[in-house]
């Protein structure tokens, strides 16, 4: 092989022809095979001259600079992990604006690459070679509940402007490495040109936000560093015929979220707030999720940001957002499971006041609504007592009383085409129960129609599902549909002399989790 570093590639069969016979009359040793095999690698790994040129990223970035950017000044900036895809779009917007070129180049050459900085990369690179151009790393990322775009989460922009040449490196978070922001320096030969540049993509990143009009929530990192990735969900589509709630209640829900909303102009011209806070409170499957399924239907120009169970703790970096991307609402879900708990800190603040001085913190014209639900209003009212003009409004969703039942019966058994005397005699077995439990009642006597393979459900039925949901083997089916009590059930939890929901003894209350606003697997 000997300076020439050409591999000549032969089949098996010319290879034994050619050298066969040599082969079988002097057999090589071991040694030589091994000297072949090393020379053999060397040939292979070492590149030709001309592929060389350009591999180098110290030679790469000064050919495209134009002189040594050792003495260059780099100016940096840092976004939140979750605001890659943002700056990643900024980045292309600003790049395809005419009088601007790029070329995209990737980084290799150290594991450990994720801990240097642009500065510490050019120098390094200079003195010691040890990196080369690559390809480049992307991160495929969610920006809706069925899209997905690949972000540059590690890559050079070797750009150019009006003569100005420059050169950018955007990186991702990367828990591995202990960073976890999105990371964009730039380097040019005078810092006000990267002062601008950077202005610029702020100004892009805010125009092309790929959050604003979403419905999103938090998630946390599997590296438990920060915050991680949004679940997007696909905003609910609910009519206002499928809100079953006592007369005028659903009409002053409206006013306080969706009426401020569209007359945002007349009361700032008024010099009235906009910044607003709404409680739903009462029993389990009474519909206060349901209701804030219908108020997102129909504010479909609002970011929605929901928050629940330990979730909660990213209150400041929700209210960020919300505050950015407005009109917005926060959404906040089961508050009493925060009621007493402590910030993780250490400190003796519960994580409930945390969450109202962040409510108290934003502007009076900022377009925010904060919606709160919970099952035990008695464990949030301390709190909003001490807190107050956090929560202009509360709402009890109550149990469905004799007409709400019937309304439920009719809105999920559409299909059944029930008569008066069966719903009625289903509306008089159902005191105190709850809209949940009028819907598992219609598909469990789908269900018991289609065991007798039957195409109609009949009212034999309806009657044997309801006898099933109110029997004593079904207890602990009722407290997970949100039924609190029933007079037909003997419980050793319940406490004699209480009452709850007018139907004579109650069991302790034992809320159930709901399903929360967007049951189901990720979106």
């Amino acid at each position: 092989m000997g300076e020439s570093n050409e591999v000549e590639i032969v089949s098996s069969t010319e290879f034994e022809a050619r050298y066969g016979a040599e082969r079988q009359a002097s057999p090589l040793s071991l040694d030589e095979v091994n000297e072949l095999f090393v020379q053999f690698l060397t040939a292979v790994a070492r590149p030709q001259g001309r592929e060389m040129e350009g591999r180098n990223l110290s030679d790469r970035l000064r050919a495209h600079l134009g002189s040594d950017p050792s003495d260059w000044p780099v100016v940096k900036a840092a976004y939140p992990p979750y605001d890659l895809p943002n700056v990643h779009l900024a980045l292309e917007h600003w790049f395809a604006a005419e009088g601007r070129t790029h070329d995209l180049i990737g980084l290799r050459g150290s594991r450990h690459r994720g801990d240097l900085g642009l500065g510490d990369i050019i120098e390094s690179a200079g003195r010691h070679d040890r990196f080369t151009v690559g390809a480049v790393d992307y991160a495929h990322l969610p920006i809706a509940p069925d899209e997905e775009l690949a972000c540059v989460s590690c890559g050079f922009y070797l750009g150019e402007e009006g003569g100005e040449r420059f050169a950018v490196l955007l990186r991702g978070p990367a828990d591995e490495y202990g960073r976890n922001k999105v990371e964009i320096e730039v380097i040019a030969r005078e810092k006000e040109f990267a002062d601008r540049f950077l202005a610029d993509i702020d100004a892009l990143a805010h125009e092309h936000n790929v959050f604003r009009g979403q419905v999103l929530s938090f998630e946390g990192s599997e590296f438990g560093h920060g915050l991680g990735p949004f679940r997007f969900h696909a905003r609910p589509g609910l009519a206002r015929e499928g809100i079953v709630l006592p007369e005028g209640l659903l009409e002053r829900v409206e006013r306080q979220v969706v009426g401020v909303a569209r007359r945002r102009e007349q009361l700032r011209a008024a010099g009235q707030h906009l910044r607003r806070g709404l409680l739903l409170y009462g029993p389990p499957g009474t519909g206060k999720t349901h209701t804030i399924r219908y108020l997102l239907s129909h504010l479909p120009q609002f970011t929605v940001v929901i928050l629940s169970g330990t979730g909660i703790d990213a209150i400041g970096p929700a209210c960020a957002l919300a505050r950015m991307l407005q009109p917005a609402l926060v959404v906040l879900e089961d508050c009493d499971l925060i009621a007493e708990a402590r910030d993780y800190g250490g400190g003796e603040q519960p994580l409930l006041f945390q969450v109202l001085n962040e409510m108290d913190g934003l502007g009076d014209d900022t377009d925010v609504a904060f919606l709160l639900t919970t099952n035990r209003a008695d464990l949030l009212e301390p709190a909003l007592v001490q807190r107050p003009g956090r929560v202009d409004l509360a709402v009890e969703i109550p149990l469905p009383d004799a007409r709400g039942r019937a309304r439920l019966l009719d809105l999920y058994g559409s299909g059944l085409d029930l008569d008066k005397q069966v719903v009625d005699e289903v509306v008089a077995r159902t005191e105190g129960t709850t809209a949940s439990f009028t819907k598992e009642l219609v598909r469990r006597a789908v269900l018991i129609a289609a065991e007798r393979e039957s195409p109609r459900t009949a009212p034999e039925d309806v009657r044997a599902a309801l006898d099933e949901l109110l029997s004593d083997h079904d207890r602990l089916t009722r407290r997970l549909l949100g039924v609190q009590g029933g007079t037909d059930v003997e419980d050793e939890d319940w406490m004699p002399g209480e009452e709850l929901g007018g139907t004579g003894g109650v069991a302790r209350a034992y809320p159930a989790p709901g399903p929360g606003l967007f049951p189901g697997p990720p979106a």
